[in-house]
């Protein structure tokens, strides 16, 4: 099948390739062209717009970074929505606004398009190892046609409901890694200020109870102070947000969300958007950290 991408980031990438992997020809399309070289040297072919990357395609898949980049891709003249062809998968795995998501699935229905939303969830590590979780909201019937592509990408793939429900569900994902991420990095600071080896403390808690994925992986960056992103600050900031509005919206008060946001949010405002969400140790390090510090 010919599958478009667009794309390419610090995930894109990798789910692109095992695309192309599984036998798929590739057509990318991303902002910045240096990001598709490796794709291109492995066989993919760029595109320098949207329209030339959709058309002729049975699956349109979008990985971009925030609710505005999903509705340019999409909504834009010689967006997704203009150029794909009919009957097309269009398939977007950004975490984005479920309301934004329905909307657009609305109209890519009423142009004879099969819209998904299918956010992911496993970071750099699951993307390269095409170990990702894909929770995806749509038709049935669509979500069964896209199966054996999300099957290239990710190893746990759960079909939610309709429109937004996959969306709906990162929101739930997201909150249990705010609550899960900021619980780590307070076990690494309070084994740190009472001076013991951080890395026997991992050793220990992490085979019991209190182990878990943010406390395998991002405890470990914590601990041996790797900041680089796997997943981005800038980005859970985004997906915060998103979860904050939608709980408000019901009514829900969610303090560890909200909490969790506000850390974060004055990272971000401090410089530290493009480091990993394992940073957030530098909160408790240091109240007010600045980001030449």
């Amino acid at each position: 099948m010919n599958v478009a991408f667009i794309g390419t980031g610090v995930m894109g990438l990798s789910m692109a390739r095992n695309l192309m992997k599984g036998g798929h020809s590739l057509k990318v399309y991303t902002r910045t062209a240096e990001k598709a070289a490796p794709l291109v040297e492995e066989g993919a072919q760029l595109y320098d717009s949207i329209a030339g990357c959709a058309a002729d395609c049975g699956a349109v898949i979008t990985m971009v970074g925030f609710p505005k980049d999903v509705e340019e891709v999409y909504l834009s003249r010689g967006g997704i929505l203009d150029s794909a062809e009919q009957g097309a998968l269009v398939i977007d795995m950004t975490t984005t606004s479920p309301v934004l998501w329905r909307q657009i699935a609305e109209l890519a229905r009423a142009r004879g398009l099969r819209p998904l939303d299918a956010p992911v969830s496993g970071g750099d590590s699951g993307a390269r190892d095409a170990a990702l979780t894909v929770m995806a909201g749509g038709r049935e019937e669509d979500f069964t046609a896209a199966l054996p592509l999300f099957q290239l990408m990710g190893k746990s793939i759960v079909y939610e409901g309709p429109d937004g429900s996959g969306q709906h569900t990162k929101m739930a994902n997201q909150i249990a890694i705010a609550g899960a991420v900021s619980g780590v990095a307070e076990a690494v600071r309070y084994a740190e200020v009472n001076g013991l080896d951080l890395n026997r403390v991992m050793d220990a808690i992490s085979a019991g109870s209190a182990g878990s994925w943010q406390l395998r992986i991002n405890g470990a960056k914590m601990v041996s102070g790797d900041n680089r992103p796997g997943f981005y600050i800038k980005h859970f900031v985004k997906d915060l947000r998103i979860a904050l509005e939608e709980s408000e919206g019901k009514g829900l008060k969610l303090p560890v969300l909200k909490k969790t946001l506000n850390t974060y949010a004055r990272m971000e405002e401090n410089g530290f958007g493009d480091l990993g969400t394992q940073a957030l140790i530098k909160a408790y390090r240091e109240p007010s950290p600045k980001a030449d510090g």
